[in-house]
């Protein structure tokens, strides 16, 4: 799967250091792998789901043992993962990603 952005991550982990290797961990096994549907990405990724958000749709990543989320819109048939947020699990509660 190619992997739109990595930039995000390492944004990420300068604010929030101990995100470093979990979020290099999920990069590597995201980028490996080719998912053609939800059921086989939790097959590598026990704790993603699929969050509705309106007319879109997310998959959700729990990332440091739910202690960070990443947010990503997948296309499934063009093997694109594009991450659109990696938050903290409070700002993820706070809802402000959906918009």
């Amino acid at each position: 799967m190619h992997v739109i952005s990595r930039k995000a991550l390492t944004e990420f982990w300068k604010s929030h250091a101990d995100g470093e290797a979990p979020l290099k961990s999920w990069f590597k096994a995201a980028s490996r792998g080719s998912f053609r549907n939800l059921a086989e990405l939790k097959q590598t990724f026990k704790s993603v789901d699929y969050v509705s958000a309106g007319r879109k749709g997310f998959y959700v990543f729990d990332i440091g043992g739910n202690k960070y989320r990443l947010v990503a819109a997948i296309h499934f048939n063009t093997q694109r993962l594009f991450i659109r947020h990696v938050l903290t699990h409070a700002q993820y509660d706070k809802g402000g990603w959906k918009k």
